[in-house]
This record gives structure tokens, sequence and C-alpha cells, in this order.
């Protein structure tokens, strides 16, 4: 099992920046990738960014250029910096960690932070 947890959100105006941070724990060895998914009102959870244990990355297109996703192997850590911020990513922001191959697989969940962008 892996427990994910996941810190950083809050509100801020459209423009700014916000930093989530994830530090994972348990059977971390399952798994060679975490990334960060979200959630709007009435909307599908969405990826957003995932990046490998050798440091690999790929990001949604509505973020590419915003946002930065990297981790600290060595706390079992995951960062997402988030810069220019739209009221758009508004959203419930998840950090997930699992298998990526062709396709990134999610395997566990954190619990889920909070990121509002005022316009």
């Amino acid at each position: 099992q892996v427990r994910l947890v996941e810190s950083g959100g809050g509100s801020v105006q459209a423009g700014g920046s916000l930093r989530l941070s994830c530090v994972g724990s348990g059977r971390m060895r399952d798994i060679n990738a975490m990334g960060w998914y979200r959630q709007a009102p009435g909307s599908q959870r969405e990826l957003v960014a995932v990046i490998s244990n050798g440091g690999n990355t790929n990001y949604a297109d509505s973020v590419k250029g915003r946002f930065t996703i990297t981790r600290n192997n060595a706390k079992n850590t995951v960062y997402l910096q988030m810069d220019s911020l739209k009221p758009e990513d508004t959203a419930v922001y998840f950090c997930t960690g699992g298998r990526w191959l062709v396709q990134y697989f999610v395997e566990y969940w954190g619990q889920g932070t909070q990121v509002t962008v005022s316009s």
C-alpha cells in the first residue's frame, strides 16, 4: 500500500502562483511514477502532469508552459509548481501514484487539496 499526502493548496488571484507538494510513504517500490490530477465542480477528473522515477514528464495541453512537475526521490516527494494561474485552474488537485509505461495507470490517490483562482 502507498499513502500520499498533499499540501500547499489555497486561494490566489489570477496570474499568481502556488506550489503543491505530495509526500509518499509505504511500498513506494510498487510505483514508478507520480502525478497530479484535478477535478473541477461538475467535471471529470483530468490528468494535469505526471513524472516517472527517471524524471520523464508529461503535461496536459492546458497547463504546458505554466505548470512544472518535479520530484525528490530521496524524500518520496513530488511537487507541482503552478504559475500564471487562471480561474479555470480552480479545482481539487489530487496526488497520484502508479505505473507509467505507454500510459499512466493510477493505483493510489491522495485526499486532495483545493486550489481556487479568482479573477
